[in-house]
């Protein structure tokens, strides 16, 4: 009697758990082979998505694994018990998706076995692709870099207090190349704290960031010390919605800014504006309104009169996107290197993307160009779009000054062409985007704008987008007094907020437009 009662005491849901763990002792692991092949049947690095029945992402011993995948050098094997798996290989947005499912039995060794073909051909373009946002091991770098397809990967090592460089020698040369077009640097870095992030590329050595809190110093005290320390320092704007967007803007300082940044999941979004300025999300609802906020706030600033390049960062490491998910491509021509990538950012030769191809040309020109209207009469512009796509499209926007001046339907097809067709008569901007049929996150791509200037206005400054900026630092000013008490630290850090406030008031007043 005793014995039955102590038996009653295990609850059905600890007798179920105990079966089952049982069952999975019971159990031997079989080994799951995975290969991906090119077209002509040889190994081809790819990133693998495998999961069990209850959806747990499954991992292979030994190689670069992040969140819910693995990479390989085009062959894998897993060690798994025996089940149904499914499974996604990718290799970046120049390769076709393979996915579907594998019987995995206790009998024999299971294999995947997939050729993953090439839809693009983007290099052969002139088009070379970076992500300007990695935070993984520099050792799994280069296999990571070939299983994405990826050109260029600066890694953050360096990031607020962690610096793994402090009692560590900084090697002769940070920026190594192999493969021949793939390189990649181990000395990027990251300030981010409370007015939001910005990245640093083409420094030497680490910036003492260890002794600095959410506030104090600003970050335009480090802006101005990688500045000093190498005029030719790229800063990117990590990501358009962080408090201290419109002061960074108004200092002149800032070389990019990531259109496609890392609240882009692969496969889902992160529905809010961390610690950054909130969008209204009954305008703009989750799980795409974040989306449609960064896109907002980059054209506001083509509308201010600024050009700056968009960028684009995964944060890989960090946020659960593989690297090179979100990505910029930019036309470098016959000679790539890490100079003429940036360059070519610089110009704004470039598209950002997290799934679709553009490839764009309006009058024959590449974005970043300046078309002019002379002599006051229109200038009719014919857009080009070539667009390749592993996701439906349903359409392709040209967005001009703002706001969508034309939308043209695509078919559901894989590579397709289209053409616009723009008459301007006033100064301005425009670029062409594309963004795919997913509910889950906002997948998309964009060009760099194309800039229209006329005989007598060279920006176009539009009187509603400065005022917003203006309007923007003010409540940064008062979120400062709040966090601030020290009234040293309260007068250095408002500094170039208030030079920020004197900058839009007075674009306000120089506006040409509305």
């Amino acid at each position: 009697m005793q014995r039955l009662s102590r038996c009653r005491l295990l609850s059905v849901p600890a007798v179920l758990v105990a079966c089952a763990l049982a069952r999975g002792l019971a159990q031997e692991e079989v080994s799951l082979r995975i290969s991906a092949r090119d077209d002509d049947g040889a190994p081809l690095p790819c990133r693998v998505h495998l999961r069990d029945e209850r959806g747990e992402p499954q991992k292979a011993a030994g190689l670069p694994a992040w969140n819910d995948h693995f990479v390989c050098d085009g062959r894998a094997g897993v060690a798994v018990l025996p089940g149904r798996y499914a499974f996604e290989i990718e290799r970046g947005p120049e390769y076709e998706r393979r996915a579907g499912t594998v019987d995995v039995t206790s009998d024999g060794e299971a294999r995947i076995d997939v050729a993953l073909q090439r839809i693009a051909r983007l290099r052969a373009e002139g088009w070379y692709s970076g992500d300007l946002h990695v935070h993984r091991p520099p050792e799994d770098v280069e296999l990571l870099m070939r299983a994405e397809d990826l050109d260029l990967a600066p890694v953050i090592t360096w990031w607020n207090t962690r610096n793994p460089w402090k009692d560590a020698a900084v090697p002769a040369e940070t920026a190594r190349r192999f493969a021949g077009h793939r390189l990649y640097d181990i000395m990027a870095g990251e300030d981010e704290r409370e007015g939001g992030a910005l990245l640093y590329f083409g420094l030497d050595a680490p910036l003492d960031l260890a002794a600095s809190t959410r506030e104090f110093p600003s970050p335009m005290h480090f802006v101005e010390e990688a500045r000093q320390r190498n005029a030719d320092v790229w800063i990117d704007i990590e990501k358009p919605f962080w408090w201290d967007v419109p002061t960074w803007l108004a200092s002149g300082r800032m070389n990019s800014i990531g259109l496609a940044n890392n609240h882009m999941c692969r496969s889902r979004m992160l529905e809010n504006e961390a610690w950054g300025r909130p969008r209204d999300a009954e305008r703009l609802p989750p799980p795409r309104g974040n989306g449609f906020w960064t896109q907002e706030i980059y054209y506001a600033l083509l509308d201010a009169g600024l050009r700056l390049p968009p960028s684009a960062g995964s944060a890989s490491g960090v946020l659960p996107n593989p690297v090179g998910y979100n990505r910029v491509y930019v036309h470098a021509g016959d000679a790539f290197s890490r100079d003429d990538w940036f360059a070519g950012l610089a110009a704004g030769r470039c598209f950002v993307t997290n799934g679709p191809l553009l490839r764009v040309r309006a009058n024959g020109e590449l974005p970043g160009a300046t078309l002019e209207v002379a002599g006051g009469a229109p200038l009719v512009v014919e857009i080009v779009v070539e667009l390749t796509s592993n996701d439906h499209v349903p359409a392709l926007e040209l967005v001009h000054n703002g706001r969508v001046a034309a939308s043209i339907p695509c078919a559901r097809e894989i590579q397709q062409k289209k053409t616009f067709e723009l008459a301007v008569e006033e100064a301005g901007w425009f670029l062409v985007r594309a963004i795919a049929d997913i509910d889950e996150t906002f997948r998309f791509a964009s060009t760099a704008p194309w800039y229209v200037e006329t005989d007598t206005v060279k920006h176009r400054i539009s009187r509603r987008a400065a005022r917003r900026f203006a309007d923007w630092v003010a409540e940064r000013i008062e979120r400062v007094r709040r966090n601030l008490s020290d009234p040293e630290h309260l007068r250095a850090v408002l500094e170039p907020h208030e030079k920020a406030g004197e900058f839009w008031r007075e674009r306000v007043e120089a506006a040409n437009a509305d």
